[in-house]
Parts: structure tokens; sequence; C-alpha cells
């Protein structure tokens, strides 16, 4: 069976060289141009803290809050660690992004047939056996891929090695775990890192409880996320069509002038 993989990022290696971003947008052929905050073209962003750097990106909790919430299951964790979307499912009711503790899922607002857009844990170049295309392209080592449990004992042999780190694995708890870890020479709190609320109990766990008492509103409830599936799947394909259609038209302009 394979092992869960991760990332583990070390803030103290950190050097704001934004390789990690640039290597990210050219995966998914987005324009290089830096961006401040996580948006559908920018799914990891680098933000300065003080003298310290702080990667923004996806956590792919072990129970994430983004697949519990979505009513058609078009977000799951993998095996392999990548929290995934899959647009085909998606219904664009946006639950995604009002569940994430982190606020990462981001919609496309200016397309004609929007989807939720997010980190993926480059999950095909994991599935081939390689690096994350961010790990591979960080020239210091500040964001180290491979599996879980080796990336955790990693991080305790640098903070052990060194008195400077603080001595806590952001992300190996808090709100479940997930598979992005952090260390770092600051106090998380310090470089914008809130504590969980409940302390680490995962989000889902705290509506599992009055989703259990609601059958009658799950029922009624899939059939109406039935058809506003059908309807948004029928608005996208007429928006793409209607697109497509004005390409041809505009071509053939050009063509005769």
């Amino acid at each position: 069976m394979a092992k869960e993989k991760a990332l583990l990022i070390d803030i103290k290696r950190c050097i704001g060289c934004l390789s990690c971003e640039t290597a990210c947008k050219q995966l998914h052929g987005f324009s290089t141009d830096p961006e401040p905050v996580l948006s559908d073209t920018a799914f990891t962003v680098v933000e300065a803290r003080g003298e310290k750097f702080v990667r923004k990106l996806c956590m792919h909790c072990d129970d994430p809050a983004c697949a519990s919430a979505c009513p058609v299951g078009a977000i799951s964790k993998t095996s392999l660690g990548p929290v995934v979307y899959n647009a085909d499912k998606c219904i664009g009711c946006r639950y995604c992004m009002l569940a994430c503790p982190y606020q990462v899922p981001k919609y496309q607002w200016t397309k004609l047939a929007p989807f939720v857009k997010k980190c993926d844990l480059c999950t095909d170049r994991v599935k081939a056996g390689k690096p994350t295309a961010c790990a591979e392209a960080c020239p210091v080592q500040a964001t180290v891929f491979g599996d879980r449990d080796e990336l955790i004992n990693e991080a305790w042999s640098r903070i052990r090695s060194d008195s400077s780190y603080v001595p806590h694995i952001w992300g190996v708890e808090e709100l479940g775990g997930g598979s992005v870890l952090f260390v770092s020479d600051v106090p998380f709190e310090k470089l914008g890192f809130k504590p969980a609320p409940n302390g680490n109990q995962t989000m889902p766990s705290l509506t599992e409880s009055a989703l259990g008492d609601s059958p009658k509103v799950v029922i009624m409830g899939g059939t109406i996320l039935s058809a506003l599936y059908w309807v948004t799947q029928r608005r996208r394909e007429v928006a793409l069509a209607e697109a497509e259609e004005k390409s041809a038209i505009n071509r053939i302009k050009g063509e005769r002038s």
C-alpha cells in the first residue's frame, strides 16, 4: 500500500525567492507574475512576515472540511495525501470555500464556465512518483516532498539539531493534521498561524451530530442538489458552446477581412 505523501516547509530556510510560486504557475500554464494572495491562478503564495517568509497553500487536511461540506462529493482526500477536486461533479455551490478554515479554495469568477481551483499537491506528478513542482524548484530545501512519516522524522531531526527552532511541527495535529507540515525558528502565532478552534478537533467533526439529526433535510437536499447539478452542467455546456460559436464567427470575419 502506498504511503501518504506530504510537504515539509522550513520557514527558517526559506529565502523568499518565489521559485515555488513560479514553478506552480508554470506547471498549470498561468502567468508567472507574482500575486499577493491565493487566487484561481495562484495556488501557492509566499508572504513576508517581518524578516521571514511563509508559504500559503492548501493544507491537504486528513479530514478536510471542504470535502465534508461538498454535497456532491466533488472534493475528496486520496490515499496518497492530496485533497483533489472533480470538476465534473461540481455544482458551483461554493460550500467548500465557506467551510475551509484556511480560506484556500477560489472560484473562477471571470470564467464563462467557472470551477473551484486550488493546489492539488501535484497529484498527477505524485502518482507518477515525482515530487511536487514547488519542492523540486526550491533551491535551499525549504520545501521538501516525501513520505509523511519520514518528513515528520526529518522535521524533528532539524529541531533537535538546532535549538533555534520552535519545538513543534505545525500541521501534524492542527485541525486533525494534514499533508503540509511547517517548522520554524519563530513562534507560529507571530507568523500568522492561528490556533485551531476547539483544540485539534477536525472541522467536520464539529458538525457531525447536527447533520446526523437531519435525515429529512438530507433527502430533500439531495433532490434539490441533483436538479442544481443538471442546471449547472447545462449552463456550462451552453456557455462553452456560445463561446466556441463566437470564436468561430470572429475567426471567419478575420479571414474575410
